[in-house]
C-alpha cells in the first residue's frame, strides 16, 4: 500500500525540522565559537618556571626568552555539548579505544555543560573542524601561547586568575579530594570563577588542557625564541605493548590546587583520555 500524499509531506515536514534544528545548532557553536576569541597582542616574555616555587617539576626549567607573534584564543574550555554535536554530525570517533566505556562508567562527568572529555586528536580534530567550517586557521594553541596568555601577556602571575593570586572557592575552585567517587568533584562548568586580565577563564584548576607541542622533559633547555612549536617528537609511554607519544598539557586540574599554576607542565599520552583533561582553541590572525 502506497503512502498517502498526507503521510509523505509530514515525513518531509519531520525530515525538514531534524535538518534544520541540527543546521541550526552548528551555526550557533560556530558563531558562540568566532565569538569568543579573545585578541593576545604578540610579545616576548621569560616563559618557564621564574625559580620562585610556582611549580615542583623540573621540567619547568629553566625559564627561557620566548617572543610570539599575535593570536587570538577562547575565553573558555570547549563543552562537551559541543564536542557531542562535533561528533555526531561528522561522524568523528574518539582516538581513545574505551571512550564509550568511560561515558557509561562516568556519566556525570560526560555532562554538556561541563569541559569537553578528549585525547589529544580529539581535541585537535574539533579546533580544525571549526577552522574548516569558518575558514579561518584554528587549531590547539602551542604551548607558549598558551602559557603566554595564562599569564596575561606573560606578566609574573602564578595562577591564571583575576588577580595572580589562588583564593579557593573563590577565584579557584578548592581541591577535589574524592576524585571519580564523589559525583560532586568534577570540574566546573566554564566561566564559574573571575576571569585572567585578558579576559580568559579557567586556565587554572579546571581542566588540564591540552596544547599542541609533544613534550620532552628537556625542551626548555633548548627551545626557539621565536614562536616555538615543541620538539618534533614526543617522549614515548609504553603502556600494555602500545607505544603512545606524549603529547604537553598546562593549568593543572580540579583534583590539585597547588599544582595549577601558570608555569606547571604535564605530559599525557595522545590516545588517552583523563577525566581530567578538556582544551580550548587558538586562532592564528
Amino acid at each position: 500500500m502506497k503512502p498517502s500524499l498526507k503521510t509523505i509531506a509530514l515525513l518531509s515536514t519531520a525530515l525538514l525540522t531534524a535538518y534544520t534544528s541540527t543546521e541550526d545548532k552548528v551555526n550557533d557553536l560556530l558563531q558562540r565559537h568566532m565569538n569568543a576569541f579573545v585578541f593576545v597582542e604578540g610579545g616576548s616574555f621569560m616563559m618557564g618556571n621564574p625559580g620562585l616555587g610556582w611549580a615542583l617539576g623540573a621540567d619547568s626549567y629553566p625559564a627561557h626568552k620566548v617572543t610570539l607573534d599575535s593570536f587570538s584564543i577562547q575565553k573558555y574550555e570547549v563543552t562537551q555539548g559541543d564536542m557531542d554535536l562535533f561528533m555526531e554530525v561528522t561522524g568523528y570517533v574518539s582516538a581513545y579505544k574505551n571512550y564509550d566505556k568511560d561515558r557509561e562508567r562516568y556519566p556525570s562527568r560526560f555532562v554538556a555543560k561541563l569541559p569537553a572529555v578528549a585525547a589529544w586528536s580529539d581535541a585537535m580534530a574539533f579546533c580544525n573542524w571549526v577552522g574548516n567550517s569558518t575558514k579561518k586557521t584554528i587549531g590547539l594553541p602551542t604551548e607558549a601561547q598558551w602559557e603566554y596568555a595564562a599569564r596575561s601577556r606573560g606578566k609574573m602571575y602564578r595562577f591564571a586568575t583575576d588577580t595572580g593570586e589562588a583564593i579557593a572557592s573563590v577565584n579557584m575552585a578548592s581541591r577535589s579530594t574524592k576524585v571519580y567517587t564523589d559525583p560532586t568533584a568534577l570540574p566546573l562548568p566554564p566561566g564559574s570563577f573571575p576571569a585572567n586580565p585578558l579576559g580568559l577563564y579557567d586556565m587554572s584548576g579546571n581542566a588540564i588542557e591540552w596544547v599542541q607541542d609533544n613534550y620532552q622533559p628537556d625542551y626548555y633547555a633548548y627551545s626557539l625564541e621565536h614562536n616555538p612549536k615543541g620538539p618534533k617528537s614526543g617522549q614515548i609511554h609504553d603502556s600494555d605493548s602500545t607505544m603512545d607519544q606524549q603529547k604537553v598539557a598546562r593549568g593543572g586540574s580540579f583534583s590539585d590546587f597547588w599544582g595549577n599554576t601558570t608555569v606547571t607542565r604535564m605530559n599525557i599520552p595522545q590516545s588517552l583520555i583523563g577525566l581530567e583533561t578538556g582544551f580550548r582553541c587558538v586562532k592564528q590572525n
